[in-house]
């Protein structure tokens, strides 16, 4: 078990006391100080939450370092539930991966980072990873297909970033809004929510993959709960801030699991944490990034595209299996 899986009970227990509305929600600047008990001398700076220059600079330093000579490691791991009408949900497998990502200056304050990004499926009791996997709604034994993404960029600015367009199949653009987060103060710590919902037409449309595909669209949700030190978000030196969370994603049935498009989704229920080095991603995860490609343990050092996410670079490295014999 890693070091990162072993921090959640302090994130379940942050979660309580906010249901038990121990936390104050955060609209306007907080007052500026050194944080108590802090051997630093630095003067830190106000947190300034209705500030959206403020709101990219931290942004931009919880997911990356403004320093382009280093990059940014995010793990993340936890649970995946099969969810399907008329029945219980079922713990299928757990998942485990990481994302090296660097900041590329744009001019004007704002970046472009630049990630990699694996995972891989694990068995529920023995931890290994899955070559193969027996689907418990079919029975089926079928091949598993890690998420391997290269690239998956994005913009920073004092906006929110656009949705993600994966190859243009997701032509929504919505006006720009100035980028003011959803933030929570709670004593030494700051907590951040963001989140994303999508639903565009699906890379794997059913003529062609009718036993992948979810049908002629894909709906996608992704919620993020970021647990970040106070201190770390006003130290004006920061280059960049460590963090971890808690990460869920809703989405269709994985292509590989071959449902021939019957109801249902998948749930991952998973922490994360941001840091400046690899220290605490198990072993196996390393060595099965490498064996993918030794690319993965490095991120870019320049932009390039397009920006897909496994569901889309699915079509482009399997082929449709064959219709079910019944």
């Amino acid at each position: 078990m890693s070091k990162f899986i072993n921090r959640r009970d302090a994130l379940r227990l942050g979660s309580g006391i906010a249901a038990a509305g121990g936390i104050a929600a955060c609209t306007g600047a907080s007052q500026s100080a050194a944080v108590a008990g802090s051997a630093d001398t630095t003067e830190l700076a106000p947190l300034e939450f209705d500030n959206p220059v403020w709101n990219r600079d931290k942004l931009v330093r919880i997911q990356g370092n403004v320093d382009s000579s280093q990059q940014k490691w995010g793990w993340y791991g936890g649970r995946v539930f099969g969810v399907r009408p008329g029945e219980a949900d079922r713990h299928v497998c757990n998942f485990e991966g990481f994302s090296v990502a660097r900041m590329l200056p744009l001019g004007d304050g704002n970046y472009r980072k630049v990630l990699r990004e694996v995972g891989f499926y694990l068995d529920k009791d023995t931890g290994k990873i899955l070559e193969t996997f027996e689907n418990p709604y079919t029975g089926e034994r079928v091949n598993v297909v890690p998420v391997a993404n290269d690239p998956f960029n994005v913009t920073f600015e004092a906006f929110w970033p656009e949705p993600p367009s994966y190859g243009g199949l997701n032509a929504e653009r919505p006006p720009r809004r100035p980028l003011l987060l959803n933030w929570r103060e709670f004593g030494d710590r700051v907590l951040l929510h963001t989140d994303i919902h999508l639903y565009y037409p699906s890379s794997l449309q059913p003529e062609e993959w009718p036993r992948e595909s979810p049908g002629p669209m894909t709906q996608v949700s992704e919620m993020f709960s970021y647990n970040i030190a106070k201190e770390a978000l006003m130290d004006p030196n920061a280059d960049t801030i460590e963090n971890m969370g808690v990460w869920n994603r809703i989405t269709p049935w994985f292509p590989w699991m071959l449902m021939d498009q019957g109801p249902g989704h998948m749930v991952y229920a998973c922490d994360f944490a941001g840091r400046k080095t690899s220290e605490g991603i198990p072993q196996q995860i390393l060595d099965a990034a490498k064996a993918l490609d030794p690319k993965y343990l490095e991120a870019p050092y320049e932009d390039y595209g397009p920006s897909l996410s496994s569901l889309e670079n699915y079509k482009l490295t399997e082929t449709p299996a064959p219709l079910r014999a019944d």
